[in-house]
């Protein structure tokens, strides 16, 4: 239900926040008050002052989802900001067409410099970067295909009669990712390569499918992890999820309890440092 006097307030401390000189017009020398006319946010979104003014003033016709749209690109609001600017309308906010797969320079740093084997993925699983130390564990992907790096695919791959897949801690973190991965199912409406992924494991990975089918809905959370790596030993530790924001991204960090074995050998690993991939 759209919320009038709400969408009205809103955009008017938008305008009153932004500078002309932030959306491409001069700052002039006669403004008496800071922020935009309203006349130029009506010229930048393309409908007409009276229009504008009905809206900043609650009266007159609902918006339509175009004249929602174009008052958010207009006033250069976050994805946060324009997702308010629509359900304030009385309308859903617009669908995001795919998992966003641009990893901030800020979190390819925060990958360089953690102590910790850690690796960034999208919300479809996707391992997007990495650090040095992660690669004992996820491999060196350097020369493997984008399209070859999902997890869920790598998780789902084994065999039915695996031992693995009878271990309790095993089902349970399956059957969260599975959840998680519902969740960007239904945020991606309609996205070819989610479609894709989704269709492969229901007629590949007899798991998946039965997980799947249970319709479970979970965001991925921290989870304990006990890993018998054929090069490291016995390692424990836990796996923590990072949400990215803005991205829909997570990086998924090791993280050893102090003065472990585990904490020696992530210490040994991060000795080797490198630029995160």
């Amino acid at each position: 239900m759209a919320d009038r006097n709400a969408l009205a307030e809103f955009l008017r401390t938008r305008r009153n926040r932004l500078r002309p000189s932030d959306v491409g017009l001069p700052d002039g020398s006669n403004r008496r008050l800071p922020g935009l006319r309203r006349q130029e946010v009506a010229q930048l979104a393309g409908i007409s002052v009276d229009y504008y003014i009905r809206i900043e003033q609650a009266r007159g016709a609902k918006p339509s989802r175009q004249v929602l749209t174009a008052l958010a690109r207009a006033m250069m609001m976050t994805a946060d900001e324009r997702d308010y600017l629509f359900r304030m309308g009385g309308e859903h906010p617009p669908t995001v067409a795919g998992p966003d797969r641009t990893v901030p320079r800020s979190v390819r740093i925060m990958l360089d410099t953690l102590g910790s084997p850690a690796y960034v993925v999208d919300a479809s699983y996707e391992i997007l970067a990495w650090n040095r130390s992660a690669i004992p564990f996820i491999g060196d992907l350097d020369a493997t295909p984008q399209h070859e790096r999902n997890m869920v695919r790598w998780m789902f791959s084994q065999p039915t009669d695996h031992p693995r897949l009878s271990e309790p801690d095993t089902l349970n973190f399956l059957r969260s990712t599975v959840a998680d991965l519902r969740v960007a199912y239904a945020r991606y409406p309609g996205n070819p390569e989610l479609a894709r992924l989704i269709t492969e494991l229901l007629g590949t990975a007899p798991h998946f499918a039965a997980m799947w089918n249970s319709h479970d809905v979970e965001v991925r959370r921290a989870h304990h992890k006990r890993i018998d790596h054929p090069d490291l030993g016995v390692v424990e530790f836990e796996c923590q999820v990072l949400h990215v924001a803005d991205t829909d991204q997570r990086m998924i960090v090791y993280c050893a309890t102090p003065g472990t074995r585990t904490a020696e050998v992530f210490r040994d690993l991060a000795s080797l440092t490198a630029e995160p991939r």
